[in-house]
């Protein structure tokens, strides 16, 4: 059986390039933001533009809080840019705000003296090894756009760092749960082969 990959769609987020990046990749993806869809899913992916707090507020009200608590430990669930944030237990963009509490630590703005937002094209480094970069070349550069970064608890869950005048946590992972705070469907060959390990992951 073709597995299937659920995009949550709660009303903050930009699918187009991640559902055009996934099918291009060969993989069988539905977008919903139908509990049960989601449910029955062989892998998640949960992307995000916009703030926390709202962000969360649209996922509470959809119930798909919940939903994706309950999914994460069950199969392969990948959030990206505003979507890896909300994987944490809280942030604090606007005001102080719970996230889904998937991976420990908070969200916070990016204590640098360079531009806010971080925007443009940065090189990762890998402290920890995870089949969600097999194969990709320690210093590959991949584009982000953000002001406030996720800042794990244990060292053992970031996967990727860059530097922006602080080491910003570029990905994180945890069992199955996985995040990038960068935008692997708009980062070329290198962003291609994260989704095709992502995706893999699932078969």
């Amino acid at each position: 059986m073709k597995t299937k990959t659920a995009v949550v769609d709660y009303g903050v987020g930009n699918l187009h390039s991640v559902i055009n990046a996934m099918a291009y990749l060969g993989f069988d993806t539905l977008v919903t933001g139908d509990g049960r869809e989601i449910e029955r899913a062989d892998a998640l992916i949960l992307p995000g533009v916009g703030a926390f707090p709202d962000a969360m507020e649209h996922l509470r009200a959809r119930g798909l809080d919940a939903v994706i608590r309950n999914q994460a430990g069950r199969k392969p669930l990948l959030g990206i840019c505003l979507g890896m944030q909300l994987l944490f237990e809280a942030g604090d963009e606007i005001r102080p705000c719970d996230g889904l509490g998937l991976i420990p630590g908070r969200v916070g703005k990016i204590e640098t003296k360079r531009k806010l937002p971080h925007i443009g094209w940065n090189n990762l480094e890998f402290p920890n090894p995870s089949p969600l970069f097999a194969g990709l070349e320690k210093g590959a550069y991949v584009y982000f756009v953000h002001t406030y970064c996720g800042r794990p608890s244990r060292p053992e869950d970031v996967l990727a760092h860059t530097d922006y005048g602080e080491k910003i946590c570029a990905a994180v992972g945890r069992g199955g749960v996985y995040g990038c705070q960068f935008h692997p469907e708009k980062s070329g060959e290198a962003g291609l082969l994260i989704l095709k390990n992502f995706g893999e992951l699932s078969r």
